[in-house]
């Protein structure tokens, strides 16, 4: 095991974060590009439209919080096991992951294809808007089992080090997406203008394009897991209670979290119109800064895993506060440059008006906010790949409720204040939990192997960090 002593390797570290994260960065700068040149396309359209796709993405975002408990729990054990070398551990966490989230994806298909009206009835007051969001979630719904799958195996295939293809998976999807938008939703190359039906159907059509790349790819690189389809529902005795012991708090914080997300979208959703198409169009840039940093977010998540499983514990630590450092640097750039070009980005998203003042509200409050927020993520996510799936999650869990939701609830339903105030407030939690989660990083109590190897050299670690909180 490594010592605290021995020099931080700074070379090997930014190496191995951009041969994970930039991949990934990319992978979800282009899906994000994606669902922005989408945003761009249908808020030409109108307002109604851009405001009733804003709000389905919101019940994509409910069905993402249902399945990413179980992404979390899969990056923990797959890194651990691909630290340690164990196949069979890694196949079979594989195969529950894959399970799990595709239980979530049909469920949440069912409810878009069978009962839009009441998905919409939920998020939105606006009749007008209603109408136009059922039209687009009888369609789309069809995509969620595909866009899971995908997601499975690209899990899978990050936590394994090849984060290349499912990037190149995205690549493809991306071009076939936007270049099905642009005619089916305004009727190029002789066929009918269908709207924001034809958006849906564009993504349909790109999520299928996805998983042909990445299974093709996969085939081709011969990757020894993805197709280990019989080890990836037996062998390794005893791993289920143990993966669903890790991943329980994990489920339940995403889903709460979820639930916590769709009663502050209620409340959103019962603004004005203008107010609704910028929290659309937010959305949209939000996911863009999101998928820039989720490339750091794996990047911890896989290489401070890797380490825990295979008994390097100190490595796993140092490597884990210098990732949440580098990545809130990195937002923090990000930020500047979203307040400096806020208005042609807006004016791109054809706000104008009110819509134009609450989306400007909206990114300079988002902004500053970020850099916080996006290091609670960071560190949340480090603490589950090294087996810590409680700390972050209670905390996660106890300020949405007890204080972002009433404070959200009663500012925007309430005593009706304005949009911006009611937006703060989604946020003003994020300062108390990231100097909790600081302390947590920092005393090095988050590392719990799952893996012979880290477990054994856990004692040590343990004396180590006592002894350097003493110093």
């Amino acid at each position: 095991m490594n010592t605290a002593k021995e020099p931080f390797d700074w070379k090997t570290f930014i190496k191995r974060i951009c041969v994970i994260a930039i991949p990934v960065a990319l992978q979800n700068l282009l899906t994000t590009t994606a669902s922005m040149v989408d945003t761009m396309m249908i808020s030409s359209i109108g307002q109604n439209e851009l405001g009733a796709v804003g709000l389905c993405a919101q019940f994509s975002s409910l069905m993402f919080s249902g399945y990413w408990g179980f992404v979390g729990g899969g990056m923990l054990f797959i890194s651990q096991f691909w630290g340690a070398k164990d196949e069979d551990g890694l196949n079979r966490a594989y195969g529950l992951t894959l399970t799990c989230m595709m239980v979530v994806a049909s469920v949440f298909c069912g409810m878009a294809v069978l009962f839009p009206e009441n998905v919409m009835q939920l998020y939105t007051d606006k009749a007008d808007i209603q109408a136009i969001g059922v039209e687009y979630l009888r369609i789309i719904g069809f995509s969620y089992i595909l866009m899971v799958f995908s997601m499975a195996m690209a899990v899978l295939l990050r936590c394994t080090e090849r984060v290349r293809i499912p990037l190149y998976g995205s690549i493809v999807s991306v071009a076939v997406n936007i270049f099905l938008n642009w005619v089916l939703i305004f009727g190029n190359l002789g066929f009918t203008a269908m709207g924001v039906r034809g958006a849906a159907y564009a993504t349909l059509i790109a999520q299928f394009c996805n998983i042909a790349v990445i299974i093709i790819l996969a085939r081709k690189n011969k990757h020894p897991f993805l197709f280990a389809f019989k080890k990836h529902f037996t062998g390794r005795k005893g791993l289920t209670p143990e993966y669903f012991k890790k991943c329980f708090p994990i489920i339940m914080n995403e889903v709460l979290i979820g639930v916590g997300n769709m009663m502050i979208n209620i409340v959103m959703g019962r603004q004005t119109n203008g107010a609704i198409a910028a929290l659309a169009l937010f959305r949209t840039i939000e996911g863009l800064v999101i998928g820039f940093f989720a490339g750091f977010s794996n990047a911890s998540s896989i290489l401070v895993g890797k380490e825990v499983g295979a008994g390097n514990l100190e490595t796993a630590y140092k490597r884990a506060w210098r990732i949440v450092y580098l990545c809130q640097g990195f937002i923090a750039v990000v930020g500047v440059l979203l307040i400096a070009l806020h208005s042609p980005i807006l004016t791109l998203g054809h706000l104008e008006g009110e819509s134009f003042t609450v989306g400007t509200q909206f990114i300079v409050i988002y902004a500053i906010f970020a850099i916080i927020r996006m290091g609670n993520w960071t560190q949340n996510d480090t603490f589950r790949s090294a087996g810590e799936a409680v700390y972050g999650t209670v905390l996660e869990i106890v300020f949405m409720w007890v204080m972002v939701i009433p404070l959200v609830w009663i500012t925007g339903m309430v005593i009706g204040a304005p949009i911006y105030i009611v937006f703060i407030c989604c946020y003003i939690d994020e300062p108390i939990r990231y100097i909790l989660m600081q302390i947590h990083l920092h005393n090095g109590k988050w590392v719990k192997p799952v893996t012979p190897e880290g477990i054994a050299a856990l004692p040590a670690f343990r004396e180590q960090r006592k002894m350097k909180n003493v110093q």
